[in-house]
């Protein structure tokens, strides 16, 4: 059985590796994005990057998809109308990302 530290050092491989394939700096921003906000929408990240990069919304949606499945990274919670989900960055994972994108 794997303890909580395997777990983080897994996490953080995989991260690294999700950040070394960025050629455009999108993930970047979307992960800088959820250590500054904590917690977001599909909607909210799509017209933020959609400002800075050319990226279509359904990019924006599997690219949470994967940070908050593969990376387990994220925590999703629906809203009040059920409408969108809210994806928040879980707490334990917010000091090792910033310093994952301050190296990279």
């Amino acid at each position: 059985m794997r303890s909580p530290a395997d777990f983080k050092k897994e996490i953080e491989a995989r991260l690294k590796k999700y950040l070394s394939r960025d050629s455009t700096g999108i993930r970047h921003e979307v992960l800088a994005f959820f250590v500054r906000i904590k917690s977001a929408t599909i909607p909210e990240l799509y017209t933020r990057l959609s400002e800075t990069f050319a990226i279509s919304y359904h990019s924006v949606a599997s690219m949470v998809g994967i940070i908050a499945s593969r990376m387990g990274i994220l925590h999703v919670k629906r809203d009040m109308d059920g409408a969108n989900a809210v994806y928040q960055i879980k707490e334990d994972y917010v000091c090792m990302v910033a310093r994952l994108l301050k190296c990279g």
